[in-house]
């Protein structure tokens, strides 16, 4: 069973400085209500004053995730472009004064819609979904949401490591919205 942390009827039993922020980590537990893993879970989102293609577009294509994500510091395709189901791309990033390379492969893509990317390498495998909808005056609403079960020093900082996640991620789609909505 899977509850989230917001969830009253959760009982979390870890000290009071380990349990999960609201709305950033979830508990997955067994029948007995015995913890297993924490997993990460961070939703955030932005108006962008640009056509859902042009913002799609560009926060789709991997060479273009160094301009606009602060952490990561390269990109490298492992498959042929252009982007498809299947393509792999791997990153370097920076975060929580630590690098971690690692490779996604993209599992979902609907043009102007739904991108969704995973990885199962290092020591925090994640899944990343871009989704973008259209909203009046030509407007565009990203929505960024990354989730996983981190390992090792990761999932020690897990509460900790959510809340920079979703600072990072703000700071990273207003950086988006600065670099697409600069004039022509």
């Amino acid at each position: 069973m899977q509850a989230h942390a917001n969830d009253l009827s959760l009982k979390c039993n870890a000290p009071v400085p380990y349990c999960p922020p609201p709305a950033t980590a979830l508990w997955d537990t067994d029948s007995r209500s015995s913890i297993r893993a924490m997993f990460v879970d961070v939703l955030t989102e932005i108006d962008i004053s640009r056509p859902v293609a042009e913002v799609a577009a560009f926060a789709a294509d991997p060479d273009n995730a160094p301009r606009w994500y602060f952490n990561i510091k390269s990109v490298e395709w492992k498959s042929d472009r252009p982007l498809s189901v299947g393509s792999r791309v791997a990153f370097v990033a920076h975060f929580l004064g630590r690098r971690m390379a690692y490779t996604y492969e993209f599992v979902e893509i609907v043009s102007n819609e739904r991108l969704v990317m995973r990885t199962a390498e290092g020591p925090f495998p994640m899944e990343t979904t871009y989704t973008w909808t259209g909203s009046e005056g030509g407007r565009t609403q990203m929505r960024l949401r990354n989730r996983g079960s981190p390992s090792g020093f990761y999932a020690l900082m897990a509460p900790m490591m959510a809340i920079a996640m979703r600072r990072a991620n703000r700071a990273d789609l207003a950086r988006l919205k600065k670099l697409l909505e600069i004039p022509r």
